[in-house]
């Protein structure tokens, strides 16, 4: 098995491309170890001294490692290993019950606008972020003010480029195809 690493816009994270399909349901992120026992896959990772997040998108894995972590050139062998033995293992990438989300229902012309930010986002926005090593996802919409909360997964999350992607980017796109968005957040 042949693994590819790419560096991302965040330099505290690396993007790695196992040549095929990583997580089928859906992009997930791991933040912490307790999060990790989701994925045998993750867990396997955060065992490894300095990594600070994992995130599973569609063909690739971000790894993201603490400030005060080893190099890059002292950690990816170890990295790179782990990802080699869980494909190997034929493991799934989620253990039964995975990783849920709570999301707030809208309805009537609030739930048309989510669904149209949604779309843009899936069609626009994501596709660009994920060639980053990240994601980008709808976290909640303020119909009074018209602020959406998007939250940065990945390579994305902590970026030092993230705030500018988030304005000049993903805010003025979404400002052009949805015009109820007045404004556009990271959420926490």
């Amino acid at each position: 098995m042949f693994i590819q690493t790419e560096p991302t816009p965040n330099p505290q994270a690396l993007k790695f491309l196992p040549g095929r399909r990583v997580a089928e349901g859906g992009a997930v992120g791991v933040r912490t170890l307790d999060e990790a026992t989701a994925s045998p896959l993750a867990e396997g990772l955060f065992q490894l001294e300095g990594v600070e997040g994992v995130f599973f998108g569609e063909d690739f894995i971000s790894v993201t490692r603490a400030i005060s972590a080893p190099s890059w050139d002292e950690m990816k062998p170890g990295v790179l290993a782990a990802i080699m033995d869980h494909f190997m293992s034929g493991q799934p990438l989620l253990r039964d019950g995975g990783i849920t989300s709570d999301h707030a229902e809208y309805e009537g012309e609030a739930a048309e606008i989510v669904q149209e930010i949604k779309d843009v986002l899936d069609s626009r926005v994501r596709p660009a972020v994920a060639q980053d090593g990240g994601d980008i996802l709808f976290d909640r919409f303020e119909p009074q003010t018209g602020v959406l909360w998007l939250v940065l997964r990945g390579a994305c999350a902590g970026c030092p480029s993230s705030s500018a992607t988030l304005k000049a980017g993903v805010e003025n796109m979404m400002r052009h195809y949805v015009p109820e968005v007045t404004r556009v957040e990271q959420a926490a």
